[in-house]
């Protein structure tokens, strides 16, 4: 790989107790337990915590250019000290309180750091400071006896060793397809509509191009993903990319598009270690087990039912979906998952168990209207926006190529797989996310737009 980087059953004559974890809420010793939660007795999980603070990055609307590089520093700081108190937490080497304590000293110093760069631009911004307070909540936690690596971990921290997550995925976080309804909802094309699609094959990682980068949002910082991504498109693609480095880079894109198209890495929940599994990204970040190389992975723009399409400036940055959807909510969650031959029903927080001789898929349905102006937007997210249930942009905002990602793997029946995530997101399935950043040549961006608007099918 390159990189640029236990549980016992207590008996008693009325009830089973089962205490996951000593994770303690407050200063007094109290462990998280649930009674009748042994494995198979009733489908409950065990219950633990993690670590829930207010996203800084979210509430940024305005970071002038001149600021921006040590405001995504900080921010990307702000991440490393809740993966770091999560990182204690689920050792034992640290109680609530204390822990908690010490966390919003850390982040009260790094949010004022933020404040004053943003001061010193002219675009301070209020209430900032209120952000620094986190919380524990509760969560239910991966049971070792369904999990071989979160029972590996957990031998592991018991025997001094480095690998001690206890947390995700549970039991309650994968469903059956077959138990789903079917709930996809298209849009009818209108007048007016661009039917076509353009299609671009850039292989599934062949080269293993594999880092913890994440260079829209941590620029210029190392493992600011603190999760293993998987990369197609762009060759050279790592937190210290440039527009000038990305243009003179590469590509595995058999039409010669140099965009950069990554997404967190899926992996076996099997006990085994893969080749970053003492690395910042991979174990160090409490992200184990063998990593699935896509069996496909289909890249795809399309068009409005409402309107033609234009142009994406090149350099635009879209994410979609969000890494921290677990302690954020659901609310700007939107990576799919499914199983080939029901993927007429999607699930945003459920991993999908597929009948045998299906596959997993994951689809990222991108951002599909702009505001015709901004390439990126301080919190990567208003610069871009979905269209609305007929298909439409709202007022201001223009109708774009839609990228969708399908990402198909093969999964062993039966197997628990997971995201990558950062360590306090318990790799919860919604907090899948994909990121984009266009460097089609202005002429390979003007033949997918005329396609599209023409209503024809290209490759």
């Amino acid at each position: 790989m390159s990189q640029k980087g236990h549980k016992r059953r207590l008996r008693t004559s009325h009830k089973v107790l089962v205490v996951m974890s000593a994770l303690v809420l407050g200063g007094g010793g109290v462990v998280f337990a649930s009674q009748g939660a042994f494995a198979g007795q009733d489908g409950r999980a065990p219950v633990t915590a993690t670590i829930d603070c207010p996203d800084v990055g979210d509430k940024l609307n305005n970071v002038p250019e001149q600021a921006r590089g040590e405001v995504d520093k900080n921010l990307a700081q702000l991440d490393t000290q809740v993966a770091n108190a999560y990182a204690q937490l689920a050792s034992g080497r640290a109680k609530g309180d204390a822990l908690l304590a010490g966390l919003k000293q850390q982040r009260t110093g790094t949010i004022s750091a933020i404040s004053n760069e943003l001061g010193k631009a002219g675009a301070r911004q209020q209430g900032l400071e209120g952000l620094s307070g986190c919380k524990m909540t509760k969560t239910a936690a991966a049971d070792p006896k369904d999990d071989p690596a979160a029972a590996a971990q957990g031998a592991a921290a018991q025997n001094g060793g480095a690998q001690q997550a206890k947390g995700g995925p549970a039991r309650s976080d994968f469903v059956a397809i077959g138990s789903i309804r079917p709930n996809v909802n298209t849009p009818a094309n209108r007048s007016g509509a661009s039917k076509g699609t353009f299609s671009v094959n850039c292989g599934r990682n062949e080269n293993g191009h594999f880092n913890p980068d994440n260079v829209i949002v941590a620029p210029g910082v190392s493992n600011g993903a603190h999760h293993m991504h998987d990369y197609v498109g762009n060759l050279t693609t790592d937190a210290f990319s440039t527009n000038n480095s990305l243009a003179a880079s590469g590509t595995t894109c058999t039409n010669g598009d140099q965009s950069s198209y990554y997404w967190p890495v899926l992996r076996l929940r099997d006990g085994r270690a893969e080749k970053d599994a003492k690395a910042p990204g991979g174990g160090q970040d409490l992200n184990v087990g063998t990593i699935l190389k896509p069996k496909q992975v289909t890249i795809e723009f399309k068009g409005s039912p409402n309107s033609k399409v234009e142009a994406m400036p090149r350099f635009m940055r879209i994410i979609t979906g969000d890494a921290k959807a677990l302690t954020n909510g659901n609310g700007n969650a939107n990576a799919s998952w499914s199983c080939t031959g029901f993927e007429n029903r999607q699930l945003k927080d459920k991993y999908p168990v597929c009948p045998q001789g299906s596959d997993v898929v994951r689809t990222f349905k991108f951002q599909s209207c702009w505001d015709g102006k901004n390439i990126d937007s301080a919190n990567h997210r208003t610069h871009v926006d979905f269209a609305k249930k007929d298909g439409s942009c709202k007022q201001g905002f223009k109708a774009i190529p839609q990228l969708v990602q399908r990402i198909v793997y093969s999964v062993p029946p039966g197997s628990r797989f997971a995201v990558d995530s950062f360590p306090e997101q318990l790799h919860k399935p919604a907090t899948d996310h994909g990121d984009f950043i266009n460097v089609m040549s202005d002429g390979l961006m003007g033949r997918a737009v005329r396609c599209i608007n023409d209503g024809r099918v290209c490759r």
